[in-house]
């Protein structure tokens, strides 16, 4: 199948953005920038238009989703939009008892820890994702040529979350079901890959002209385990948008020991988080990826001086990749100073060759 014809990638609205070019592999002369959790408490705007709105209400709203989405674009002139929903959406629509509890996160009303629960899991196909693709075609409708990135949850950390029931520090129960029933776990996989994928695909249809893929719990496996118990599902779930020839970008939190195998799924980029500085991640992967990161999170909160030397590094590590797109190593912290997120666009966009090479990696942040 082929993209919509008046899709912004068939159009050409954002086919040669900064931000496409680079997935693609394209070094630019200025590198873009984007920020995970971009759109969210860490806005004012955002605190204010939610008030009264529980958090999943608000993904399925098309109006208050579109508009959270682009708030952060307006703010801080980044190179994308990406859209605002919740990994667990998928399941939500797909008729899964789930809310997300403040200051915990999602929870689940009856955890999937058999064979027999994941049989009685809905069936995908039934969900509808009418919601998601009205909230992604009002926002593509107005960001014109800047690029929204459409995203999902991968296999695993959604997988652990059901298993889990809700948030887990070493997510025991998920990885016990993976070794302890093969069959149970590869039926939840297979599961949760067919409904993200599905979720994914609805909002590149609509519009989105990258997919990311998240895997925010992949730093507690092992990389055997990754490599034959949960990437082949995250492959299954990218599937689904594969003959949209969208470009395609996989993250995950704790990712150093799999960012090659991250990227062996078939992905155009790989996110990196805070922890390897952006050469050893090239080197890992083997520069044939563009990457994605990996400002710390945690130096948004520092003086100017030491965040602007931090980011500079950043660029000059990221120099040795293909293409490079500058991003945080994880989501924005709730309480950043939405002004700074704004200064290290500017600096990103404004930074020069001889600024970059100048911070030698005896300044950088990263070892």
């Amino acid at each position: 199948m082929t993209l919509p014809a008046d899709h912004p990638l068939a159009t050409g609205r954002t086919a040669s953005s900064r931000l496409v070019s680079a997935y693609r592999g394209v070094r630019g002369d200025v590198t873009p920038v984007w920020f995970m959790r971009q759109a969210g408490r860490s806005l004012p705007e955002y605190r204010e238009l939610r008030v009264g709105t529980r958090m999943l209400d608000a993904c399925l709203d098309p109006a208050l989703a579109s508009e959270i989405t682009l708030q952060p674009v307006r703010r801080h002139g980044v190179d994308a939009g990406i859209f605002f929903s919740d990994i667990v959406i998928p399941l939500k629509l797909a008729g899964v008892a789930v809310e997300i509890e403040p200051g915990r996160g999602p929870v689940f009303a009856a955890p999937v820890r058999t064979a027999a629960d994941v049989a009685a899991l809905p069936d995908p196909a039934d969900a509808d994702f009418s919601p998601i693709a009205e909230g992604v075609a009002r926002t593509v409708a107005e960001l014109g040529d800047t690029p929204l990135i459409g995203f999902a949850g991968a296999p695993f950390t959604i997988a652990a979350y059901l298993v889990e029931g809700g948030p887990s520090k070493d997510h025991i129960r998920a990885r016990t079901l993976m070794h302890s029933d093969p069959e149970a776990w590869h039926a939840l996989l297979t599961w949760v890959a067919e409904v993200t994928g599905r979720f994914l695909r609805t909002q590149v249809l609509a519009g989105a002209s990258a997919a990311q893929l998240f895997d925010s719990w992949v730093g507690s496996l092992s990389r055997a385990d990754y490599s034959g118990r949960v990437a082949p599902y995250s492959a299954a779930a990218l599937e689904h948008v594969r003959d949209l020839d969208v470009p395609l970008v996989h993250f995950g939190v704790g990712s150093g020991d799999v960012l090659d195998l991250m990227h062996g799924i078939g992905v155009d980029a790989v996110g990196v988080d805070w922890r390897v500085p952006l050469d050893e991640a090239d080197r890992r992967v083997g520069a044939r990826a563009t990457l994605q990161g990996n400002v710390d999170p945690a130096m948004l909160a520092a003086p100017w001086p030491v965040l602007e030397r931090h980011v500079l590094d950043v660029l000059r590590r990221g120099a040795s990749a293909r293409a490079h797109v500058l991003n945080l190593g994880h989501g924005v912290p709730p309480e950043t100073d939405p002004d700074v997120l704004t200064r290290v666009v500017e600096l990103v966009h404004s930074a020069t060759a001889e600024q970059i090479a100048g911070v030698g990696a005896d300044e950088g942040v990263q070892p």
